[in-house]
């Protein structure tokens, strides 16, 4: 008996519900392929938690690979946690499952003793990263898949600073985690001593808006272009009732919805993916801005701690912005208002992805403020912040992937915060004379134009995860010599900390003499390898696409 149907066969023998071991006979009847993927190993516990497909097995996201993973964080903190009632905020998004996954999680963390803080209805992830420093919690529990789709959920995990965890607790964490291998490990239900679980919500909510809003640097320039038309779509998710309500209170009057996306469903029944990185995500968003002549369009994720946008370009066609170009706009925005403001005083510095655009680098040099380069993911911008909280003011900080965040009071992307900047940075560009299109072209006029494109590569199942590291293996055993017809004169791989002097990781970036760049890495959410390419120059357009022949044969 191969390996996976013996795992199969302790849950069909095993302390399991009748729903789940007819779900898993069922699988093995219909699908030989799927039942062998769900079984074939254990959903691995990353250092960002969990992530993967709902429904039984191992390797699927479920009440008992939840349970797992709670229990093993449990057993974390209560090891090494020095607070004699410790306590963990619990939060979910709209997905299938996820309020009965935050449930699970705050029973097993109940039964263990550690008090929860569990919000009452869908939140975002962001206001979960707030709620954990503003209750003093240890950690935080976030029941999310963020922008996957239908099928996907996932357990994220922050530490006492609200960031996601980070080594070495994350490493810790992971293997206390594989320490539980039954789920009869897993203590389901409180007994003596549980801690206390107490519902959260509005409270939050208006402590969360007020600190938020205390970051707006033009309330003037919002006053005087308060009607703004701005689409916004929260995707079926968790930004419905808090970005238009930030807006609200910011003076934005002409707040357009999309209604049949205001339904929060796990389902996501409009879109095929949920993800405002994707063009067809908005395209109903698109639709209404176009019916009612609105000037911007915006969408988050379930989630809601990523973005996307859209403004209308000189002959009014509205035009997607990529991740790359809202970071780049909002950060020149910021910088300038804070020099304008008379607020930069040598303390202060933004924080970047490496594959996120040099434009953000170039903008804080001529604003003489440092920026920070850290590995992929915002939880490496979240450690920058809180290793200078002593020493130093975090402005802003983003990454190509659509997320973006101001300010210290949340240590994840938030999309609550961006989407206000975007509508004070339109307010203050028309002050100026200038639409967001605008002030875009203005921003490359002075700094050099760059284009950035990125591809992802799927590679599903167990030939999948070799195929790609196969790729990674290939990149560096034979590098390219060149590219775009310019010479490649340097090569980073961050599997060497040494060198890099950041965290190990799965990366290599190669750059040429033209100041083009390209960046490889597999995905740590998504059976997919991903491909980041930037280019300079008034040819930009034109060398993405070469790139992306040169890499993605």
């Amino acid at each position: 008996m191969k390996e996976f149907e013996l795992r199969a066969k302790t849950w069909l023998e095993g302390d399991f519900d009748q729903e789940t071991k007819m779900k898993v006979l069922e699988l093995r009847n219909s699908d030989p392929a799927g039942f062998e993927d769900a079984f074939y190993k254990n959903l691995e516990f990353g250092t960002g938690g969990l992530r993967g497909l709902m429904g039984p097995g191992t390797n699927r996201m479920n009440k008992y690979t939840v349970g797992m993973a709670t229990q093993g964080l449990a057993n974390y903190i209560l090891k090494h946690c020095k607070d004699d009632s410790p306590s963990v905020v619990v939060s979910y998004d709209s997905r299938n499952n996820s309020k009965e996954f935050a449930k699970i999680t705050a029973d097993v963390l109940s039964a263990n003793g550690i008090n929860v803080y569990i919000f009452d209805n869908i939140r975002p992830t962001p206001e979960m990263s707030y709620a954990v420093r503003l209750k003093g919690a240890v950690a935080g529990v976030m029941i999310t898949a963020s922008h996957n789709p239908k099928e996907y959920n996932g357990y994220k995990v922050s530490w006492s600073d609200g960031g996601q965890v980070t080594a070495p607790v994350d490493a810790e964490i992971v293997d206390e985690v594989a320490r539980i291998s039954d789920p009869s490990q897993v203590k389901f239900s409180s007994g003596f001593n549980c801690g206390e679980i107490i519902a959260i919500g509005r409270d939050v909510d208006e402590k969360y808006l007020t600190d938020l809003l205390s970051l707006s640097l033009s309330p003037e320039a919002c006053g005087r272009h308060n009607d703004l038309k701005i689409v916004y779509t929260p995707l079926h998710g968790c930004g419905v009732r808090l970005v238009p309500e930030i807006l609200k209170r910011k003076g934005f009057r002409n707040i357009i919805h999309v209604p049949d996306q205001d339904v929060s469903d796990g389902d996501f029944p409009t879109v095929v993916s949920p993800n405002p990185e994707e063009p067809a995500a908005l395209r109903m968003a698109l639709e209404k801005a176009d019916e009612t002549g609105a000037d911007i369009v915006i969408g988050t994720d379930p989630d809601a701690d990523r973005m996307g946008i859209a403004v209308r370009d000189p002959e009014g066609k509205l035009v997607l912005f990529n991740g790359n170009q809202t970071a780049s706009m909002l950060t020149y925005y910021i910088l300038t208002r804070w020099k304008e403001l008379g607020k930069l005083d040598g303390k202060q510095y933004v924080v970047k992805t490496i594959v996120t655009t040099e434009l953000i680098a170039d903008i804080c040099k001529s604003f003489g403020v440092p920026v920070y380069n850290v590995l992929t993911g915002f939880k490496y911008i979240a450690e920058v912040v809180k290793a200078r909280e002593a020493d130093g003011e975090f402005i802003c900080g983003g990454e190509e992937s659509y997320g973006f965040n101001v300010g210290q009071f949340v240590r994840d992307k938030d999309a609550q915060v961006s989407v206000m900047m975007v509508a004070e940075c339109a307010a203050w560009a028309a002050d100026n004379g200038l639409t967001l299109y605008q002030l875009m072209q203005k921003i490359y006029k002075e700094f050099g134009y760059r284009k950035e494109g990125l591809v992802n590569v799927v590679r599903k199942g167990i030939s999948g995860s070799m195929e790609i590291q196969a790729m990674m293996d290939g990149f560096r055993k034979n590098p390219p010599v060149e590219m775009c017809g310019s010479r490649v004169t340097a090569i980073i791989d961050y599997l060497e900390p040494e060198k890099t002097g950041q965290p190990k990781s799965n990366v290599l970036q190669f750059f040429d003499e033209a100041g083009d760049v390209v960046s490889v890495r597999p995905s740590g959410t998504e059976p997919k390898i991903k491909f980041y390419f930037g280019a300079a120059g008034d040819d930009a357009d034109a060398k993405i696409e070469d790139l992306k022949r040169q890499f993605c044969k």
